[in-house]
């Protein structure tokens, strides 16, 4: 030591603390209000229901949720029956899974437009129209499942959706 140095005030510990708190809920505060405004922006609540209108929410959805009120399909199916499983937690899953990506997609871009049926998200769409079908299409649904068949929406791309 050269003896110029002069002794060393240690910040007292209460003090960092302190700033540590201040710094963590600027911080969450930040976090939780960028979130909240975009979850209110996004009406991304509205996506927890059933309403098909929800799901015109994007731009992107709009020509598909007018064809959809337009199809022989408006009156005994919606969105999520064709589109989501009919079990509790594969709709929250696919709801989540897909929201996620959507909500991705969508506000950084690199998606077709017009925007296109995922294959895992096909053949959700597929298993629904058997299911619901099932007395029509007994003979081919064997050939379906194990992907022989065509798919339903191959001749039937205006069932769901008329008019795209």
């Amino acid at each position: 030591m050269t003896g110029e140095e002069g002794p060393r005030v240690a910040r007292p510990i209460a003090a960092t603390v302190a700033l540590l708190v201040v710094a963590t809920a600027l911080v969450v505060g930040v976090g939780v209000g960028v979130g909240g405004y975009t979850v209110h922006y996004a009406d991304a609540l509205a996506y927890l229901g059933d309403d098909p209108a929800s799901c015109a929410n994007c731009h992107v959805m709009q020509g598909h949720y007018d064809s959809w009120s337009r199809s022989g399909h408006r009156h005994v199916a919606a969105c999520n029956d064709c589109h989501l499983p009919p079990d509790f937690v594969g709709k929250w899953v696919t709801k989540a899974d897909n929201g996620l990506l959507h909500s991705v997609a969508f506000t950084f871009g690199g998606f077709p437009e017009p925007i296109q049926i995922k294959p895992r998200n096909a053949r959700r769409t597929q298993q629904a129209c058997l299911n619901c079908h099932a007395p029509m299409v007994h003979a081919t649904t064997i050939a379906s499942v194990e992907g022989d068949a065509p798919r339903c929406a191959g001749c039937h791309a205006s069932a769901g959706h008329a008019l795209r």
